[in-house]
């Protein structure tokens, strides 16, 4: 018996096909529509319906180019299940290169929406009604915001057991176990009883390879750990992939001034050792900052001009440090070979350099 269509926004997707849909979303005050592309991918036999999302805010583009990779991927001829990709949630956003809505709404704490709510509810409303409410997993992609360069690593609410499973198949090195935020995409996600797991790598309004090379992998990883496409041939890779964080902490700044970053992202540290230095322009005053908690360096604030309780550096901390070092050790080594002895030696988390 064929599978039935999957149905989005009045049109019918029929099993085996896979086809882009304009799901009608405002106006301008120009008059001219406003659509949120999706692309479905409808698999031949039944299994889950995977809604994998970018840019929810409009300036973190790294997850749009990861989904694009992602839909060209061979596997998907042989997908078990169905894929729904919707690169660009906020539109508005996007098209003025903006975190937030025209209104400076946040629509990541718009959830569940409303009908007749606010722009950010009216979105949200959207997305819930026409495509979360009928998939059975979500991967939501974000970056660091803007001068601020997150290592790859997975957020989840981890009590979650399917929740758990994708978060590890994802293969980033560093897990954090993140409590849910009122409005949330997660948290309604979560309230549905939706695994949900979300991305978060590079910084907003900038293009990295090995963030999104890392998004996509992780993201065909989870559709194999669900068996929505076949499974890699050859044995499972023996090395540690990732690592859970018990918690994290922000170090900020105590003065205001020009800061000269001494840490790397991915970096191991120890309590008390020195992130960076932050000086005044003439050098007559000169603070170190120092690290709260031995862990590895999962955010780096990239832009050096900083004002007091600014957040410059954030570090995981873990059980088992040394897990951690094997969890970063192994990210290192599976992009060595992707890219040039001319990017590898400076790239921001090779913590090889001093």
């Amino acid at each position: 018996m064929a599978r039935a269509p999957y149905e989005i926004a009045g049109t019918q997707v029929k099993a085996g096909t896979r086809q882009t849909v304009e799901v009608p979303v405002a106006k301008l005050y120009t008059h001219t529509p406003l659509h949120i592309p999706v692309e479905v991918v409808h698999g031949r036999r039944s299994g889950p319906v995977l809604m994998v999302c970018g840019a929810i805010h409009g300036d973190e583009i790294n997850g749009v180019e990861i989904v694009r990779r992602v839909l060209t991927n061979s596997a998907l001829r042989h997908l078990r299940g169905t894929l729904v990709a919707v690169p660009i949630v906020n539109i508005f956003g996007f098209v003025q290169r903006t975190r937030y809505l025209p209104d400076r709404r946040d629509l990541n704490r718009c959830f569940p929406g409303s009908e007749s709510g606010s722009l950010g509810g009216r979105i949200a409303y959207l997305l819930r009604t026409q495509i979360m409410e009928r998939v059975t997993h979500i991967i939501d992609l974000h970056t660091g915001a803007v001068h601020r360069f997150n290592l790859p690593q997975i957020r989840a609410e981890l009590k979650n057991p399917e929740t758990v499973r994708m978060a590890e198949a994802f293969g980033a090195p560093i897990i954090i176990n993140s409590g849910l935020r009122e409005g949330s995409l997660r948290a309604y996600a979560d309230s549905q009883d939706i695994p949900v797991i979300t991305f978060e790598g590079g910084e907003a309004l900038r293009f990295d390879d090995v963030v999104i090379g890392s998004g996509v992998k992780g993201v065909i990883r989870v559709m194999r750990e669900l068996e929505m496409i076949p499974a890699k041939k050859g044995p499972k890779a023996p090395r540690k992939r990732s690592e859970t964080a018990a918690n994290s902490q922000w170090v900020r700044a105590d003065i205001d001034g020009i800061m000269r970053p001494v840490a790397r992202l991915g970096q191991k540290v120890r309590k008390g050792q020195r992130l960076a230095m932050v000086a005044d322009p003439f050098g007559e005053s000169e603070t170190a900052v120092v690290s709260p908690c031995s862990g590895i360096v999962i955010c780096v604030n990239n832009l050096p001009l900083v004002n007091e309780g600014e957040a410059i550096y954030h570090v995981a901390r873990f059980d088992e440090l040394s897990e951690a070092e094997k969890a970063m050790d192994y990210f290192r080594s599976s992009y060595e070979g992707d890219v040039g002895d001319d990017v590898v030696p400076v790239h921001p988390w090779d913590d090889r350099q001093k």
